[in-house]
């Protein structure tokens, strides 16, 4: 899951690499850039230090909640631009629109793939994901390094123009994926009780998840052919889940966290899953307890 730290990464370069740049611009203004373009677009998963302290499981909804949070976007650009002033002395207030800019990107970004973020907390708690973007877009990555390519080809000259026309590359692919993730969604709408969407690896390409009484399906879709039946899952959708939720807290968090959660019970063991991440006949994210047990 961390191997997103990758991608934020290269959105950093590559807003630092859009910024015009010349001869007259001095090295703290580019150590400034460069430090602001990639604190800025790293900074929300500063949560992952809640591990450190968790110990009823809630790191599931603590990553990616209040530090993705819109209303926060401002507080952490000025905080990058106060400390990046405090080191090299640049007073230059673009650098304050630029981390303001590479948050933002970061938070808003997160929404798209399955994982989801807190983008509204604190004033509304839900998960806000659209499943339409993979956590790991090599897609995105193809387009950061075909911009380090070109610019390399053009000799050095106005690598600035190249990034800005990698970062509307980038725009109309997060387009486009939302769009066919939207019309595939409004079609399984009618005919699920529940539906998730996550985007494949390749683009265009989508898994569609839908509840139906006690199974959830697992559909692979685009949206110029009829989606195709892959997994059906065995779900028990009024099963008790208090002893399970007090066995193991962090069962409850998935449950609030998850859109929704297949219940399987396999021998002694009885547990929650989210069908967003199955894979290989099984899901990562996947709480349970021994009957008679503590996990």
């Amino acid at each position: 899951m961390r191997l997103d730290t990758i991608t934020h990464t290269l959105f950093g370069i590559a807003l630092y690499r859009a910024v015009r740049k010349d001869e007259r611009t001095t090295t703290p203004m580019r150590r400034s850039l460069l430090f602001t373009a990639l604190v800025g677009s790293q900074i929300p998963d500063i949560d992952v230090i809640s591990q450190w302290w968790d110990t009823t499981g809630q790191y599931l909804s603590w990553h990616r909640g209040l530090t993705h949070s819109v209303f926060l976007v401002p507080l952490w650009a000025g905080l990058i631009y106060f400390v990046q002033r405090l080191i090299w002395k640049v007073t230059d207030f673009k650098l304050f629109w630029l981390a303001l800019l590479a948050v933002f990107i970061h938070d808003t970004s997160d929404l798209f793939n399955a994982w989801g973020t807190g983008y509204l907390e604190p004033f509304w708690e839900a998960r806000v994901t659209f499943g339409t973007i993979p956590i790991v877009d090599l897609f995105v990555w193809f387009l950061i390094f075909a911009g380090f390519f070109f610019a390399r080809a053009k000799g050095g000259r106005a690598p600035h123009r190249v990034f800005k026309t990698i970062w509307v590359l980038v725009a109309a692919h997060f387009l486009l994926q939302s769009a066919q993730g939207y019309l595939l969604y409004q079609q399984a709408d009618d005919r699920y009780e529940q539906v998730a969407l996550a985007a494949d690896f390749v683009p265009t390409q989508f898994k569609i998840i839908g509840t139906k009484d006690d199974r959830v399906e697992i559909l692979e879709a685009n949206v110029w052919s009829e989606p195709e039946l892959v997994e059906t899952l065995k779900t028990i959708p009024d099963a008790d889940l208090e002893e399970l939720f007090k066995t193991n807290p962090k069962a409850k968090t998935l449950y609030g966290w998850a859109p929704f959660v297949v219940v399987v019970e396999e021998g002694n063991r009885f547990g929650i899953y989210d069908p967003r991440f199955y894979r290989d006949g099984q899901s990562f994210l996947f709480e349970y307890m021994e009957r008679g047990a503590r996990k």
